[in-house]
């Protein structure tokens, strides 16, 4: 079962920055899950409601200073002065927001607290204000951890195959402008095409929609969560046209759905730069278990972001291996872990700019390497 790759050796682990495109050991690892679990300090497995409550409340309170000083001192701007305290608002409320939707993703996850009620009446109603369906995204980011970096079975960012590609993917590819546009589409129109039509979704054999309780997402049990994951964005929907109604369109698109559009770009630049990566492999069903796919993700580094998304992003393979460890003990985690990981833990350090620019570039389509055709080991490359 996939031999190659570099022998693990967690005392040899090199002091030198390690490339970050240098691609991971693709044998078995040489450790289970429940050695992984047992170098992680014990308390870092508690989930604490007053501490993750704490840090709700922090976004809470600092969404509504940001809302608060745009409705308060922005229309008494000089008008110089106001086209650029917008963006400012936009920007940070964007950042605020993407750390309450990570919250939510927690929520999905039961890291928020031990009890379950209390985590999906919190996610609900988070994701519901900010238009993202919680249990039909709970269920099916749930298959995506039991099935990551699966070619058959893995929910979102599932790669193509080189005879899948389109005719005009080489155009785009080795076109900048095409591909800016592209990437633009991608970060603004990405996430709600997921949700809408599973757009970069696991291809099934029927329409697919995390808004139909009968989708092929679904099974029995979770549909009609799925009607009230609907039920949720409806409400907000309908509260935002009644506020349109009073306070105006243009109110509305400043105060909300600006923010609201940087969130899903960041939910897609972050999840889009957890899988794609020149360094993973992703397997068939000859090859994959779960282990090696959960290590098949690398971590991020997003500067002061990665605090304000609530470690999200620097912690993500840790993540993967753990998804009920709380982001407050993450770093921990992840720290402690490492060096039994050793050369199976991937972190890319690239200021994430770079990095979506290079990995959206290079991540066209998956296949084997020359001479490792008898293997399910498929690679990113985009060598037309």
């Amino acid at each position: 079962m996939g031999g190659g790759g570099n022998m693990f050796n967690p005392t040899s682990i090199s002091k030198e920055k390690k490339n970050p495109l240098q691609r991971v050991p693709i044998s078995n690892p040489p450790f289970t899950i429940g050695d992984i679990k047992k170098v992680i300090p014990p308390h870092c497995f508690h989930r604490s409601v007053i501490r993750s409550s704490f840090y709700l409340i922090q976004d809470l309170i600092f969404t509504f200073i940001f809302y608060y000083i745009a409705t308060t001192y922005f229309t008494v701007f000089p008008s110089p002065y106001s086209y650029l305290a917008w963006p400012i608002y936009w920007i940070f409320q964007g950042c605020v927001c993407t750390g309450l939707w990570v919250i939510a993703h927690e929520c999905g996850h039961h890291s928020f607290s031990q009890y379950k009620w209390l985590n999906d009446i919190i996610g609900f109603i988070l994701h519901s204000a900010l238009l993202t369906p919680y249990f039909s995204w709970k269920y099916s980011h749930r298959r995506h951890h039991s099935n990551t970096a699966s070619l058959e079975n893995d929910e979102n960012y599932v790669p193509k195959f080189k005879s899948k590609l389109k005719w005009y993917t080489k155009s785009y590819v080795n076109n900048p402008l095409a591909r800016l546009l592209l990437l633009a589409f991608t970060l603004t129109a990405g996430l709600p095409l997921y949700y809408a039509i599973n757009i970069a979704g696991k291809p099934y054999d029927r329409f697919a929609s995390h808004y139909d309780p009968y989708s092929p997402i679904y099974n029995d049990r979770e549909r009609l969560q799925i009607y009230i994951s609907d039920v949720g964005v409806i409400a907000t929907i309908y509260l935002l046209y009644r506020v349109a109604l009073t306070q105006g369109l243009t109110w509305v698109v400043c105060i909300y759905g600006v923010p609201l559009l940087i969130v899903n770009g960041f939910i897609v630049l972050i999840t889009l730069l957890h899988h794609t990566h020149a360094s993973l492999p992703h397997y068939d069903s000859s090859e994959w278990n779960w282990l090696r796919g959960a290590l098949a993700t690398v971590d991020r580094d997003y500067g002061v972001l990665n605090k304000v998304f609530h470690h999200i992003i620097d912690t993500h393979v840790l993540h993967h291996l753990f998804s009920t460890i709380p982001h407050y003990h993450a770093m921990e985690a992840t720290n402690a872990i490492k060096p039994l990981l050793g050369e199976y833990y991937q972190f890319d350090g690239t200021p994430f700019y770079k990095a979506l620019w290079r990995d959206f570039k290079e991540c066209q389509y998956v296949d084997k390497d020359e001479g490792s055709q008898d293997t399910g080991i498929f690679w990113y490359t985009n060598n037309m």
